[in-house]
């Protein structure tokens, strides 16, 4: 933790140094309530300076975009991004409500969480980024080559010689597909890519997505496959998909062929996940999720994927 980096940082944002500090959560980021703001202390040698102005620049052009809720930044005396000591950190109003959790009726969530990413991909569209924007990609070889941006899967806890194999022949075939499928503006563009539940807020019928940290450029439905995160085997998924493309299609097309890819993009965040515990072990979700166990889920994924696709998964 870093409390007096985060109290140094008080003034910046016209708060008394006496101000209450709060740690919500460390995960790839700490992020703290500090009296009537939430301030976000960005994990070092991940996001440069730019590339987090520039998540900042997107948010700024969804406020009061009808029809869709997002966290909304802080303006510090620096601006929008501040750095202190070589840290980066920047600040949001907070959000009123909770979390969607795993337990909750997420059949209810998923028909307008369809919706707001339909609009996010409706802007994104037809937005023009300000000189310099930067955000990273979000693709097979970022994800599954040699230097990919959340570690590789083979260093997956719990991962023995024979699970390796299967999970080398299973990324083998997501790469070849996805490979295929391309990255041209009709199926990839600028994306939020982590809409997990925990990235949701929810208060009475508002749906509030926050968290843009790890928004980029990759697959319009790799979306969904991140608003599934961590809850890849739950029997529910394929009415939770259902509801999702349901509401989705309220708002714009969803071609056939990216409908099709549904399957392969889940299995593709379910390894960057299994990835990304190991490399992130000392964040709450890896010791709250990570293990063995979580590697097992994976394995079972990939056996499936291999046999039939995950059938189960295509809506």
């Amino acid at each position: 933790m870093m409390p007096d980096l985060i109290t140094r940082a008080l003034p910046v944002y016209g708060l008394p140094d006496d101000t209450p500090l709060t740690l919500l959560n460390r995960s790839e980021n700490e992020t703290w309530r500090a009296g009537p703001l939430v301030l976000r202390l960005h994990r070092q040698g991940y996001h440069t300076k730019p590339e987090i102005a520039s998540e900042l620049a997107w948010l700024t052009a969804l406020q009061d975009l009808p029809g869709l809720n997002a966290v909304r930044p802080i303006a510090g005396k620096q601006g929008l991004v501040t750095e202190l000591d070589g840290r980066f950190l920047v600040a949001f109003a907070p959000i009123e409500g909770q979390e969607l959790q795993p337990g909750d009726d997420l059949a209810r969530w998923f028909a307008p969480l369809g919706e707001i990413t339909a609009r996010l991909h409706l802007q994104a569209r037809s937005w023009t980024p300000p000189a310099g924007f930067a955000r990273k990609r979000w693709d097979h070889v970022t994800i599954l080559g040699p230097q990919p941006h959340w570690g590789h899967w083979r260093q997956a806890q719990g991962l023995d010689a024979a699970g390796a194999a299967l999970l080398a022949r299973a990324t083998d075939a997501l790469a070849l597909k996805l490979a295929a499928y391309g990255t041209g503006p009709k199926v990839f563009g600028l994306i939020h890519a982590d809409l997990r539940l925990a990235n949701l807020m929810v208060q009475d019928d508002r749906l509030t997505a926050i968290d843009f940290d790890d928004c980029g450029f990759g697959w319009w439905v790799y979306d969904l496959a991140a608003a599934l995160s961590f809850i890849e085997t739950d029997p529910r998924l394929p009415d939770l998909i259902a509801a999702w493309v349901e509401g989705y299609s309220r708002i714009t097309h969803l071609p056939d062929e990216d409908r099709a890819m549904i399957p392969t993009l889940i299995f593709l965040r379910r390894v960057l996940l299994t990835a990304w515990l190991a490399t992130r072990a000392d964040s709450d979700t890896a010791q709250a999720l990570g293990g063995a166990t979580y590697t097992v889920g994976t394995l079972d994924l990939a056996e499936r994927y291999l046999t039939d696709g995950l059938a189960a998964f295509r809506p």
